[in-house]
């Protein structure tokens, strides 16, 4: 099981470094393909697109095949359009890989949460989840700043050839340490989608999009708060960078023990309210250059103490078809990911500063717990309903 679950983990590292990196590579990019850089861009947002469509897209195709050859299928697709973005040469063709690089995404991570769960003893499956999500908060610690360096020292195509000898690591792994599975799924495509009349699970989809919105919110603009607000040079960023990504390490351990401890949906409630807290402090410490810092390592681990509980949320909410419900979660994750950026973006355009991008996300946090309160509500009275059915 450890192994198998160290396979997820890899998979994980290899799809969180390719999703990050080119954050850190982007005016290289730019300067490279002979582009602006709201253009290059236009990668990040590809890259988001491919998860949102390839998330039940793959997953549903993939309802046909044992769980381990899935994962090891969507694995090549992700390391062959890695590798292949590292060629391209012109703005059209980065975007086209791009978009096919994320297609996988989701589909992986929604049915390595759920085969994580099933590989895990009784009462340990938060943990074996928050496992394969280790892999992705790793590859920010590791992955996203050793990338980002073989992109500024040598050529940003070598950073893809880089997640591309990972994705093949990640390959050989599934393949010889993930045990065979089953089916994800014995309904069907077509069984499979009835699972989407659930009012409750597009609220807790709903709650993925805007909960972690909040954090993307800070987290799309922790770059300028850092150089701009605290006044540090734009060296610090990578480190800050750095700091982030242990937090998320942090948080995501935490996350599983919270998930452990209380039911999923509880422990979402507590980090939302801990995150508008601490996002509403860092409005007022930011301007400090060693509170801005420390600022950051508590937000990241703050947020990522969702990641394990949010996922298990989902899959409560689509028992029958729960690797569709988690992959759809993935595809929520993104859309978190671009609504948050660009909410926090308004008031920044507007002249207010880079810390209302904060005050954004608190009330995306908050929103959030409105939107928990309400799943919790919606339980109570369907077990109120099979109740009295029975």
């Amino acid at each position: 099981m450890n192994k198998a679950l160290l396979a997820l983990a890899i998979g994980g590292f290899s799809i969180g470094m390719t999703e990050f990196v080119i954050m850190g590579i982007l005016p290289d990019v730019a300067t490279a393909l002979n582009i602006t850089i709201p253009q290059a861009g236009h990668f990040i947002s590809a890259y988001a697109l491919g998860v949102v469509v390839g998330a039940p897209l793959l997953t549903g195709i993939g309802s046909k095949w044992p769980a381990h050859k899935v994962l090891m299928l969507l694995m090549v697709w992700f390391t062959v359009f890695n590798t292949l973005s590292a060629f391209a040469n012109s703005y059209h063709l980065l975007l086209i890989s791009r978009f096919l690089s994320g297609l996988p995404h989701g589909a992986f991570f929604g049915i390595g949460a759920v085969v994580a769960g099933q590989l895990a003893k009784p009462g340990k499956s938060a943990r074996a989840i928050a496992t394969m999500f280790t892999g992705l908060t790793v590859a920010n610690v590791l992955g996203v700043p050793f990338g980002t360096y073989l992109g500024h020292n040598y050529s940003w195509n070598v950073s893809f050839m880089a997640v591309g000898v990972v994705g093949v690591l990640a390959v050989l792994s599934i393949k010889f340490w993930m045990p065979e599975l089953s089916r994800p799924s014995n309904n069907g495509i077509i069984k499979d989608l009835k699972v989407l009349k659930r009012l409750e699970l597009w609220m807790v989809i709903l709650l993925t999009t805007v909960g972690t919105g909040g954090f993307f919110a800070w987290y799309s603009y922790i770059a300028p708060l850092i150089t701009e607000v605290a006044g540090h040079p734009e060296s610090i960023v990578s480190y800050a960078m750095i700091l982030a990504g242990l937090g998320m390490v942090l948080g995501n351990l935490i996350g599983a023990k919270l998930a452990e401890k209380f039911s999923p949906i509880y422990s979402v409630l507590i980090s939302l309210a801990l995150m508008v807290i601490v996002l509403i402090a860092n409005t007022y410490l930011a301007s400090d250059k060693i509170a801005v810092l420390v600022m950051t390592f508590i937000i990241a681990t703050v947020a990522f103490t969702l990641s394990t509980p949010i996922q298990m949320a989902v899959i409560n909410s689509a028992k029958g078809s729960e690797m569709l419900g988690s992959s759809l979660n993935q595809s929520a994750f993104n859309m978190g990911n671009a609504s948050g950026a660009y909410l926090a973006g308004l008031p920044i355009a507007y002249g207010y500063g880079f810390t209302s991008a904060d005050w954004v996300g608190a009330g995306m946090a908050g929103a959030g717990i409105f939107i928990a309160v309400g799943v919790i509500w919606i339980r109570k009275r369907n077990t109120q309903r099979a109740a009295l059915q029975t």
